[in-house]
């Protein structure tokens, strides 16, 4: 007898890994997964933000615990995988979330800068995905893995936002995803993309306020930028029973900017 909607939904008994988790993007879409009954385990560098950002997670009644860690060094990576497969057991669903932006013109992006974004948000995605899936997901044969890219990663960008090397990792993330799901499919293991537009978060802090919130906003087809809710509903369909047919995509969450010429 096939499953009711809220079966396919239900993450009960789950154990979900959030990497950046403690703010921002990354605490949304922990919510949602806690919110469909999945244990957290949150990650991000520093521990105070964690602690706060577990005890709001808890306060709605979500099990949650956090590990405090930096993923564009391997050896944190590597010891994040070994901490959180120690205290809680096997992960069902990996969030690779954790990132970083740089802005210059790229005829003066410093190299080290182009370093640190591409360690994160690409390099570090790979060595947590492998990590996690080769000691918890392939052997089980079951396990989805979520990468947060971006619309950065679909072209160009709006004139006076230069950020070559975001653009270009999140790019990579794309197709990071589709092969790693056309590879990992023979393991039943699902991976898919979440490419967001403009939310309000630190890390899009100084971009809101030099090309104008609301300029932003008018110019997505919706009219408004992302909220506190917008990636809930796609990150839970991509982690449940829900899309258990989808892998190797991705999705803009973006208010209808990627269609737009010149988006």
């Amino acid at each position: 007898m096939t499953r009711t909607i809220q079966q396919l939904f239900d993450l009960s008994g789950k154990t979900a890994l959030v990497t950046g988790g403690s703010r921002g993007l990354g605490l949304q879409l922990a919510q949602a997964l806690g919110e469909a009954g999945a244990r957290i385990v949150l990650s991000s560098r520093k521990a105070s933000d964690l602690e706060e950002a577990t005890a709001t997670l808890q306060q709605a009644g979500i099990d949650t615990r956090w590990i405090a860690a930096d993923c564009a060094q391997e050896t944190d990576i590597r010891r994040l995988a070994d901490e959180t497969l120690q205290r809680v057991g096997d992960v069902d669903i990996l969030v690779n979330n954790a990132g970083a932006a740089w802005g210059a013109p790229a005829e003066d992006h410093p190299v080290e800068a182009w370093d640190k974004v591409m360690n994160l948000n690409v390099r570090g995605y790979f060595i947590l995905s492998q990590q996690i899936a080769k000691r918890s997901m392939i052997g089980r044969r079951s396990g989805s893995i979520i990468n947060v890219a971006s619309i950065a990663g679909l072209g160009g960008n709006p004139s006076g936002m230069n950020t070559i090397a975001y653009n270009t990792s999140k790019g990579a993330v794309i197709n990071f995803t589709r092969a790693l799901a056309a590879e990992w499919g023979k393991y039943n293991l699902r991976v898919n993309a979440i490419c967001p537009g403009f939310f309000p978060s630190r890390m899009t802090a100084g971009t809101l306020k030099a090309m104008g919130e609301e300029k932003l906003a008018n110019h997505a087809p919706l009219g408004r930028l992302g909220d506190d809710e917008d990636l809930k509903g796609l990150c839970l369909l991509y982690a449940s029973d829900a899309g258990k047919h989808i892998t190797g995509q991705w999705l803009a969450v973006d208010g209808g900017v990627s269609i737009v010429t010149g988006g």
